[in-house]
């Protein structure tokens, strides 16, 4: 579809995973949607980015007659149910933390009495029944056979392969399809639940190896745009010098590794094709009563070709806002800490359409070397 005059712009949407800090995406899409002047091709998600992409793809297909209000009730249904779901929130005091604006969960008992456990022994002596609060959410909520047979929205879902220690994509659009082990695997995190095993392999989070997996988005799709919306942090300003904190920070950077090379990949590639050093697989042509340029992106039509599709990328990005609160908060799901997030999100995207829609389909709206290398 064109992005010219009042027709919605395409575009790809990459989602990262992180726990409660989902729900400041949940707030980005919310705003997008409520916007409507972007149309959406995929999603790539890992963790909370999969379940966002889950809840908006099911409320999307829910509602025929305006998917985008249904999408939005779909995360608002998904992430209220999340709130439902006992947890460490339950130990918490809403009121004086929204008073307070504190919701890190590093002085809660329930919290530190988990974390040290977690490190003296694992989820399989933990948790030996293997329950998953999850399951049991995505099991009423999400239709993954409406999901698996439709073709408007492609669903990209990244988990890591504990044997292998590869990704692994699980597609919408795929053979097997998208079921509840899927997303489960997507969010694993191995110290706190056990490895979800598909068809006699074992998945931890998908945040190791793609967070969120951007790969799939440059072959399968005709847009050229990928919106990321990152929630873990990529700088702090100050050292960590407690365990707790350094603990913290390494899987800040352990789970930004792979965008960070994947970023390096696209931004590498689109130097080449603007030196023309490799050919582009794609063509301009004059359009409109105003000649304006229109960018149109071609599928490539055999696996072998030698033109490569240019890549617009955008960023909306969550953890200048998130990192205040501690990576402690990532598992508090509090409904007023999940509505700050999501009003927080909102802001963003708003911001962000404001100042930079005019750029889908024409140009990226970061300077990649300048903001991931």
């Amino acid at each position: 579809m064109s992005s010219t005059g009042d027709s919605p712009r395409n575009i790809n949407l990459a989602l990262q995973g992180g726990g409660s800090y989902g729900a400041f995406t949940w707030g980005v899409l919310d705003a997008l949607l409520e916007d409507g002047r972007l149309s959406i091709e995929a999603i790539t998600g890992a963790s909370a980015g999969a379940m966002n992409a889950v809840a908006l793809a099911d409320g999307w297909l829910r509602n025929p007659a305006d998917p985008r209000s249904g999408a939005r009730e779909g995360l608002e249904k998904f992430w209220r149910a999340v709130a439902e779901t006992p947890g460490f929130a339950s130990f918490t005091n809403p009121t004086l933390d929204s008073m307070t604006g504190n919701f890190s969960l590093g002085k809660n008992p329930a919290f530190i009495g988990f974390d040290l456990l977690s490190r003296l022994a694992s989820p399989y002596q933990l948790n030996p029944l293997n329950l998953n609060p999850l399951r049991g959410v995505l099991d009423q909520q999400i239709d993954f056979e409406r999901i698996n047979a439709q073709s408007t929205l492609q669903l990209y879902v990244c988990a890591t392969n504990v044997r292998s220690g590869r990704v692994k994509v699980f597609g919408s659009g795929r053979e097997d399809g998208l079921t509840t082990d899927c997303l489960l695997a997507s969010a694993c995190l191995p110290f706190a639940f056990q490895a979800v095993e598909i068809k006699g392999e074992h998945y931890w989070d998908g945040g190791y190896m793609g967070n969120p997996a951007l790969f799939p988005l440059f072959n399968a799709t005709i847009a050229p745009d990928i919106l990321l919306v990152q929630i873990n942090p990529l700088i702090r300003d100050t050292v960590p010098d407690t365990a707790s904190e350094i603990i913290d920070r390494t899987n800040e950077i352990s789970f930004n590794a792979t965008l960070m090379m994947e970023m390096r990949a696209i931004e590498f590639v689109q130097r080449l094709i603007n030196d023309g050093q490799l050919r582009a697989k794609d063509s301009v042509e004059e359009e409109g009563s105003a000649g304006q340029l229109v960018r149109r992106v071609l599928r490539r039509e055999h696996p072998k070709s030698t033109a490569y599709k240019r890549i617009f990328m955008h960023l909306i990005e969550g953890g200048k806002y998130l990192q205040e609160f501690g990576a402690s908060a990532k598992y508090n799901s509090s409904w007023v800490f999940l509505c700050n997030l999501r009003d927080t999100g909102r802001e963003a995207a708003r911001h962000w359409l404001q100042h930079h829609l005019n750029q889908v389909g024409v140009k990226s709206s970061i300077d990649i070397a300048k903001t991931f290398l």
